[in-house]
């Protein structure tokens, strides 16, 4: 008689983590790249004191990171591409809260700007692995939408950051920089609950990089890097400015000064995810892109007229909304026209186009702000989206498609 035979047993899998889950830990590491200015702007009045820097150039504290993630996020973006988005964002993640921390203990402004540059360069790689991933699992009109959710949850978190920043500032500025250190949890929980398939061979793929050379290379790529640029500048103005100005009017505290950034980033938070999609999907996106820059022109315009935090408050949040249209919409534009194969690429260097902005923002505004008044900084950066503004919102729209 035949001895019976035992079916193979099975081997039980941990269930893979919901691609929900999965999203909720990318824009966590997303919103520490918001965190990355957003901490020092609250108390940069207080760093501007008792480090005696010059008003020309005090902005480079907020920005100078920017500078190493324009450098750096297509660095990363391309390392993504080959040998995965997980082997580039967690060692990042760690390296993140090392500088970051490291900014608290520097005795010296050249000290200070290096430990940020290298702040810097750990967010290119959280970001140029994160916004890959987010590009990689969505498609279409859900890709639309995620996006929308990503800006909403950023700039819902730079709604908290400067306050926190802020509250923490009003004891000691050099406190704020501890906040860095949540990039250690974040690494943590990324490691538990990621997944990816199989990483891509590390050798040279000829064929990806002329591809990539071809997409970047564009004239409507190339223009939708110019507005993520131009933008940034724009939005920069207020993150830097705006502190400096609150305190030569009315004399804010790092505190008042962490409530007007955060305030600014509510509008933004609600329309990046409940209206900018549908905008554009109703009157086109370059319109609505359009749309955008002149409600931030406007907004930029009452600045310097403004002496009441009453009315500064709801220009903030009516900045914001501006901000919260044009965003989404130029990164959906960009991933819309972007082959699949090296949408991590292409997006990652929108986001170093986008720091690319942020350095800028400082450079020429400053000179400006010391030669014929704060007030200038405003007036200017309004012009230059009003101008763009008009510009993109008058052009005829036409489906995007993907290139090649």
């Amino acid at each position: 008689m035949p001895l019976p035979v035992k079916a193979p047993r099975r081997t039980s899998k941990p269930a893979s983590p919901s691609r929900s889950v999965q999203l909720c830990v990318l824009i966590a590491a997303g919103c520490l790249t918001t965190m990355t200015g957003g901490i020092v702007s609250p108390v940069l009045p207080e760093m501007v004191q008792q480090l005696d820097l010059d008003l020309r150039w005090a902005g480079l504290l907020v920005s100078i990171h920017a500078l190493a993630i324009a450098l750096f996020t297509p660095v990363f973006g391309i390392l993504a591409d080959r040998i995965g988005k997980l082997k580039v964002m967690l060692p990042a993640l760690f390296f993140y809260a090392l500088f970051g921390v490291a900014g608290a203990f520097m005795p010296t402004m050249n000290w200070l700007l290096a430990a940020r540059v290298g702040l810097g360069m750990s967010s290119a790689a959280i970001a140029a692995a994160s916004i890959g991933l987010l590009g990689i699992m969505y498609d279409g009109e859900a890709r639309t939408r995620i996006l929308g959710y990503a800006t909403s949850a950023m700039t819902t978190a730079s709604v908290l950051i400067p306050l926190v920043g802020g509250w923490v500032g009003s004891f000691n500025w050099q406190y704020s920089f501890y906040l860095y250190g949540l990039s250690i949890p974040t690494a943590l929980v990324a490691k538990l609950l990621l997944r990816e398939g199989r990483s891509r061979s590390s050798a040279i793929d000829t064929s990806q990089n002329k591809l990539l050379g071809k997409t970047i290379r564009h004239p409507q790529v190339l223009r939708l890097y110019l507005t993520i640029a131009i933008a940034a500048a724009i939005v920069y103005t207020v993150v830097i400015y705006t502190p400096l100005y609150l305190k030569e009017v009315i004399g804010a505290g790092p505190a008042l000064n962490g409530f007007v950034l955060a305030i600014r980033a509510v509008g933004a938070a609600l329309v990046s995810a409940f209206v900018a999609s549908r905008l554009a999907k109703r009157i086109g996106s370059r319109r609505a892109i359009g749309l955008g820059f002149i409600v931030m022109a406007l907004m930029l315009g009452t600045i310097p007229l403004l002496h009441d935090i009453r009315l500064i408050v709801p220009a903030a949040i009516a900045f914001g909304m501006g901000f919260g249209v044009t965003v989404p919409n130029i990164y959906d534009d960009l991933a819309t026209l972007s082959p699949p194969e090296v949408r991590s690429s292409v997006l990652a260097i929108g986001t170093g186009a986008n720091s690319l902005g942020q350095f800028t923002s400082p450079i020429l505004l400053g000179p400006l702000w010391s030669t014929i008044g704060l007030a200038s900084v405003f007036y200017a950066a309004a012009a230059v989206a009003l101008i763009i503004g008009v510009i993109i919102g008058s052009q005829s729209q036409r489906p995007n498609k993907q290139l090649l």
